[in-house]
């Protein structure tokens, strides 16, 4: 039961620094543009009725195109082992 409430937490609540603070669940169902788009229209009325508490316009971050836990790309191949 605590892996499947921890896996529901991550999946759905937990919010991914890596995918644009968006969730697992909200980037792969497709509805993380609209809430970037919800975002970017909260953040417009706040700078615009208090643009002094920013240093300057905000934008919500980027959603990337993809998302790695291991990036192929950037993993280090291991020594061969020698005897």
């Amino acid at each position: 039961m605590f892996i499947t409430q921890r896996t529901s937490y991550y999946n759905h609540e937990h919010r991914h620094s890596g995918i644009g603070f968006h969730t697992p669940a909200s980037v792969h169902f497709g509805t993380a543009e609209e809430i970037r788009d919800q975002r970017a229209v909260t953040l417009a009325a706040a700078y615009a009725r208090h643009p002094e508490s920013f240093g300057c316009r905000p934008r919500p971050p980027e959603i990337p195109q993809t998302a790695w836990i291991n990036d192929p790309a950037k993993r280090r191949e291991p020594a061969p082992q020698t005897s």
